[in-house]
Parts: structure tokens; sequence; C-alpha cells
């Protein structure tokens, strides 16, 4: 496909009213005094497009993108490039938070072109919504082998006005594209099963991408990907590779202790722009945070190492005070904070030592800073970022975490009185229900019940205040709802609420989250099922869009099939209805030709077959239904995100007759545990030790 050539443009009727100042979106509001005629997608804006023949420029960003700050200021603020946007195009902004749909086709459009993709994505659109061109940031003018801004709406508009032929082949092909992708084309398998152990297969491949210095994947920029290091993790459990499994633990603990993560404050950055870890890109998103708790209470109870368990209980603690104290939106919890503050990224989080001396004073400032890494010369632009990557075996350091922690609270308290990042505070169901379960999962390692309080607490809210007509919806700010929400946000939920049963410290509240689940469920089989077997993103009650999305691909977070997947199985597991495991295989099934080509893309159904394929019911009989804390911690410390638990009373009927787990009971009037999968249940254990060895005999290896 062709790339238009700079040449001069061709008179347009100039439009210069901004029509975003009465939208809710942070990151619309935030362009709401440009001088370019912004548009918000609907409509209105689509019919403007149609009725005056022209073409779309389409921006979409989030709130807490560093990029999109620059190209704002650079550009959108800028009257002549804003004339030129205004004259020749509809301008359209998205925040791709509220409407990922919209992102996902304009990105998979992006991608067809041959571009990596980002944010800010910048599409070129027929007067009809359809692609035919596009990129991500332009700066301003030429540089960095990028043309300037000014040249390519000249180049385009010219295009789009006299070589028709050019553009529309342009535009064919990728709505070509973005069809056979939303038909379900070349993904459909014929029938075939995915092999068994492929999952293990492709989590050993992906561990000789990791860094075996810094961990993480190979090279830079580094980013969490969560999905990916958990199916990592999973196959070192199924294969018993040490090698795999010391590559999580040392990505999870590099960027405990870089730069990525908050030491003053608490909580993950979105990622680094280094190998090491070291310089973030500051801006921190909810759903980063929710995954990484997820993932500390995971690794942190599984590894003996004494020092990481107990690094993995702090960053815990530290990251969930943090979401409490800025990230509390209602009963809910915000998107993201930004990465700049006053123009300038990172201004809110950086020290010098003379700044920490002022705080602490003299001597503590010292040793603080050798701890820390905090020097004159600096380690970001002459300032430093706080980060304990080098450890030093100085006896005089005050390494004792008391200390550390009375001198993080009084920097905290000194940061606190400095301008801050802006906060994009719109609630958003899919990633509260990411956090919801992280929290959920992380409360028994650290034994903080104040933490599953604020699962229940967010849970409550999304399920109370976020149900609309045409189910839940994604986004709610100032009163104000983004509906009908995603399939992300039902699977997301569902898992939310299937981390509460599975946790929760009665039967009765088992069952209440379990009918919950069940009910997303459902309404995702009536509003988003695909012929093929999976789920599209939208509802069947959404706007219409030049496409339906439906994919299998993960982004920062699990694709919702994935997460259906995860939940129908963990279901099926907890209730033995069949249907849920037969929508798990239908998923499955779908995506059988896609998963294998593009593993990395599909860590997220790897580890819902997975859990498939190694899932195994933990059945805890206690005397009244209540938890027991022994049998607990022991299932936690196996570090397997396959068991799904369940704790019930001897007379709670909470299987049916024909389930394997029906009728089980205490011994020797003891809390007793029963491992049950594939249609049978091992024997009794009244002992907690030995776990893992009663996993291999009922695994049968």
């Amino acid at each position: 496909m062709s790339s238009p050539v700079a040449t001069t443009s061709l008179p347009g009727t100039l439009m210069t009213d901004n029509r975003l100042a009465n939208a809710t979106s942070p990151y619309l509001l935030q362009h709401k005094d440009n001088p370019v005629a912004w548009r918000p997608w609907g409509p209105e804006a689509l019919a403007e497009a149609r009725d005056g023949g022209k073409p779309i420029l389409l921006s979409v960003g989030y709130a807490a993108c560093h990029w999109c700050h620059v190209m704002a200021h650079e550009s959108f603020e800028d009257p002549d490039i804003a004339e030129a946007m205004n004259t020749l195009f509809v301008n359209i902004k998205v925040d791709r938070e509220e409407r990922p749909d919209i992102d996902q086709i304009y990105m998979s459009a992006l991608h067809a072109l041959g571009e990596q993709g980002g944010w800010p994505l910048t599409m070129f659109l027929t007067s009809e919504a359809e692609p035919f061109w596009g990129g991500t940031y332009f700066p301003k003018t030429a540089r960095w082998g990028r043309p300037g801004f000014g040249d390519v709406l000249e180049a385009v508009s010219k295009a789009y006005q006299s070589d028709r032929d050019r553009i529309d082949q342009n535009c064919d092909s990728l709505m070509a594209h973005l069809r056979a992708t939303a038909n379900g084309s070349g993904l459909e398998s014929g029938g075939q099963a995915l092999p068994r152990g492929l999952a293990t297969t492709a989590g050993l491949k992906l561990a000789e991408l990791t860094d075996p210095v810094n961990g993480g994947t190979k090279g830079a920029p580094k980013f969490p990907q969560a999905s990916v290091m958990e199916l990592i993790w999973r196959a070192s459990l199924r294969s018993g590779n040490a090698d795999a499994r010391a590559a999580c633990i040392l990505s999870l603990e590099r960027m405990s202790n870089g730069g990525i993560y908050d030491h003053i404050g608490g909580g993950l950055s979105r990622y680094s722009v280094d190998q090491r870890w070291l310089v973030p890109h500051f801006e921190k998103m909810l759903y980063d945070n929710a995954q990484y708790l997820s993932h500390l209470a995971l690794v942190g109870s599984a590894d003996p190492d004494p020092d990481h368990a107990a690094l993995f209980r702090r960053r815990i603690d530290e990251t969930a005070a943090w979401i409490e104290r800025e990230m509390g939106v209602e009963g809910a919890y915000a998107a993201s904070l930004d990465a700049d503050t006053e123009g300038e990224e990172g201004k809110t989080y950086v020290w010098t030592p003379g700044q920490v001396a002022n705080v602490l004073g003299k001597a503590d400032a010292v040793a603080f800073n050798r701890v820390y890494d905090i020097s004159p010369a600096g380690n970001f632009e002459s300032a430093n970022i706080p980060n304990r990557l080098t450890r030093t075996d100085d006896p005089d350091d005050p390494t004792d975490e008391t200390t550390l922690r009375s001198w993080r609270e009084h920097l905290l308290e000194a940061r606190n009185k400095r301008a801050q990042p802006a906060r994009d505070d719109k609630i958003l169901a899919d990633w509260n229900g990411l956090l919801i379960a992280g929290l959920a999962r992380a409360a028994d390692p650290v034994s903080r019940e104040s933490l599953r309080n604020m699962a229940i607490g967010a849970y409550r809210f999304i399920m109370d205040r976020m149900i609309t007509d045409t189910g839940l919806a994604h986004a709610l700010r100032a009163d104000t709802m983004v509906a009908p929400g995603f399939a992300t946000d039902h699977a997301a939920m569902m898992l939310a609420a299937l981390a509460l049963a599975e946790t929760s410290r009665s039967s009765k509240e088992t069952n209440g989250y379990v009918r919950d689940a069940e009910r997303l469920a459902a309404f995702l089989d009536r509003h988003y099922r695909h012929e093929t077997g999976g789920y599209y993103l939208t509802s069947d009650r959404a706007e219409d869009l030049i496409v339906r999305p439906y994919s299998a691909m993960d982004e920062a977070t699990p694709n919702a099939n994935a997460m259906v997947a995860e939940a129908c199985i963990r279901l099926w597991h907890l209730t033995g209805d069949n249907s849920h495991r037969d929508t798990a295989d239908a998923i499955f099934t779908s995506f059988a030709e896609a998963i294998p080509k593009n593993v990395f893309g599909t860590a997220g159904l790897l580890n819902a077959l997975d859990t498939l394929e190694n899932g195994v019911l933990a059945v805890i009989v206690t005397e009244t239904g209540a938890r027991d804390t022994a049998f607990d911690q022991a299932l936690l410390a196996l570090g397997d995100p396959a068991i799904v638990r369940r704790t019930i009373s001897a007379e709670d009927r909470a299987f049916a007759d024909d389930h394997p787990a029906a009728g089980k009971e205490m011994r020797e009037s003891r809390p007793t545990l029963y491992l049950c999968a594939e249609g049978r249940c091992g024997p009794p254990v009244t002992d907690c030790s030995g776990l893992a060895g009663h996993l291999r005999d009922l695994r049968g290896h």
C-alpha cells in the first residue's frame, strides 16, 4: 500500500468550532481548548463527513499518554496546523480507553499498513469512515526520519481529492483485511483440537526470549507483559524447567526493585524505556497494577527465597496502599495517572540529593541516597529516579525495612506538596474487574482483610452502579456512562466474581459470586457470541461500526476471549455444569489456527488452555464452611493458577449428585481436602504437608 506524497492542498471549507467541551472523557477535555475543530466520535461527526464529502482525521489517544501530549502541544495547539486540519478534514478525537472498539479497528488497519502501532494513533478515513492511510505520532516539522504533520495533512488531502484510484485501492485492501478478521476468516480450524501441551511448549519457547540479566523480554523498551510471564510460569510448573521459573522470578524482582516501580509512593509505571527497568514512562495505569498484584501473589507465595517473598509482600502492601490512597473514585478506582506534571515527564517523581536532605536531614539522606541510587550526577536528566537495582553490602547501610519505610513516608509527605500529575478519574469496568481479582488473590498471601474489603467494595460498586438495560456499562464519569459495555467488561467481572468466590469466607458468599459469574456468562452468550464460537468485542446492541471487532490477541490486558475461557473453565470446576466447559472448548476451536501462529499475542488464551488441561478443583470441607488457613496457605504455596479453590461445610449441597466432589465429608473431625479433576477425586487429605505429591498423583505426572 502506498503513502501520499507531499504537495499543495486544495481549498476547503474552514470549520473552527471545537465540540469537546461537553465531553466526560478527561482525554477529550484536555483538547477542548485546541483551535482544532474537534468532534467526538458519533453520528453527527460521521454525518458531517458524509454530507461534506470530506475525509476524516481520526486521532486516538488517552489521558496519560506522553506522546499524545507532545503531539497536542506541537501541532493541535498550533494555529497554522489547526487551520489546515479544519480546512481539509473533519477532525474526530477518541479516547481509546473509553472506546476500545474504535481503537482496535483502526489500529488493526494501521498494522495492515505495516506500521508497528502505538499512541497517538493518527488515521485518515474516507467520508464513510473507512481507513486508507495513517501513522502514530507525527512531529510538527520533519525530523527523526518522519514527515512533518503539516506536510502529511497537505499530501493526504491532495491525494484524496486528485488520486482517488490509489486511495480506493488502499481503502479496499484495508477493509478486506478488517472484514476478514471480523468474520473469523483464517481462524476456522475445521474442528481441529489444539495439541495437548501446547501451552507448555509455547511458554518454554517464550522463556527463551527473556533477558537473563534483567528479566523481562530482551532489549528495550521493557513492558511487564503480564500474560506472557504467566504463561512462562505455568510452563515451568508443568515441565519442571528451573530456568523458566527463574526467569519469572527474576523479572518480577527486577521490576519490583527498578525505577519502573515507585519506591516512594507505590505502584508500577506502564513500561521502562531502557533494558534495566530503570527509567519508566511515568504514567501509572490501573490495569498494570491490577495484574502486578496478581503476579506478586502468585509468585511470592511459591518462591522459597525469604528475601523475594518479603519483597513481593511489601510490594503488594505498597501498591494496594497507593491504589486506595490515590486512585479511589466513589466506590471504585480511576483509570490512570499522567506521565507529565506541568508539561514535564516525571517531574513529580524525581529527586536530587539536596531535596532528600531537606526532608530527612543530611546524615539520614546520605544513607537513604546510597540505598536508592540518588547521586549528584543523577540517573535521569540530572535528577534521580529512586531504585534498588544495585544492592550494597555496606554494613552501615540502614537496610532494615522499618527505617527505610519511615524515611519513604517522610519523602512521600514532602512529594505530595509538589505539583501532581493529572488523574484520569473515569471508572472502567474491565480494568476494575482485573483489579478486584488482583486484590482478592493478594489478600491471603499478605493476610490483609483490608485488600479483600477493597475488592468487595469495588465489585459491589460496578455490579450495582454500572448495570444498565444493555448489560454492564464500560465507563462511568460525572454520572455519565458509556454503554453498552464490551465483552472485556463482562469477562473481567466474571473473573472478579470467581476470584472472590474462591476466597470467600462462607459458602453463601461463594454461591452468590458464582451465580453472578453465570449470569454474566449467559449475557455474553446472548449479545456477544460469534458464530464460530468466540466472542465479539462489541454487543449486538451497540452502534454500527465499519466492522465488529473479533480477535484472539491480547493487548496490555488479556483478550476478552481469553478471559471468558478462563472464567468458564473455573465455573465448570466450581459447578460441574458441562455447558461452561463446552463454551471454553468452542473458543479454543474457533481460534485453533490463530493461536499457534502467534503464541506471544495469544498468551492469554494459552493460559486458559493450561487451566483446561491441568485444572484441579481443591475442595476443602470444614465444620462450618469457614476457610481453613493452613490448607489455603499450603495450596497458595504450590503457585499453581490452574488450581480452583472452594471451601464448603459437610452439610452444603454445593455440587450436583453426579459431581465427583458431591457428598464429601470431613475425616477425623478435621478440615479435609479433596483434589478433583476430570471426573474423579483423590483420597481425603487431612495433613496439609505433601500436597505437591497428592497433586502429581491426581494428574498422573
